[in-house]
């Protein structure tokens, strides 16, 4: 993805770096396979997944849904550390999106606040604890867990966008 002219000075008047996609798009193609067939990392997604991946089970169940939406073709899986280190050309690319899905383990919700903090609208938000998956240590994560919480985010995504306050 190239911005010529019109467009870059569109992101220059919203103070956004006019020239990080193309850098993306340099580093992308530098770093792609041997044969150079490598395609450009810069395209936004019609959805963005962010789970918290936290050190429970419930936030590695949030991220094995992000993975397996991914492989699904629901959305893409995308770097919440990213965001919330506040990478500008991440922040962008995440705002580009129709739907920015935050997955977060339990309660307390790191992944939607720091999606939030970072200046994005959260559209769907699903909480493993709420969905009565007990939080622990336990790593064996139960292949039920991580179907009923995919379930879930798909059920938000079939819904339309709700406006927020």
């Amino acid at each position: 993805m190239r911005f010529f002219g019109k467009e870059r000075e569109v992101r220059k008047a919203e103070n956004r770096d006019p020239w990080a996609d193309e850098r993306r798009c340099v580093l992308a193609n530098k770093i792609g396979s041997a044969n150079d067939t490598a395609k450009c990392a810069c395209k936004g997604e019609e959805v963005v997944l962010l789970p918290c991946s936290g050190g429970s089970n419930c936030g590695q169940i949030a991220n094995q849904v992000a993975v397996k939406l991914t492989e699904e073709g629901v959305g893409k899986i995308y770097c919440l550390a990213g965001i919330g280190a506040h990478i500008q050309g991440m922040i962008e690319t995440a705002r580009s999106a129709k739907r920015i899905v935050a997955l977060d383990g339990c309660q307390v919700a790191c992944a939607r606040k720091a999606i939030e903090h970072a200046g994005l609208v959260v559209t769907d938000w699903v909480c493993v604890t709420e969905e009565g998956i007990e939080k622990n240590h336990d790593f064996d994560l139960p292949p039920e867990h991580i179907a009923v919480i995919a379930r879930r985010a798909k059920e938000s995504l079939a819904r339309p966008v709700q406006a927020r306050a």
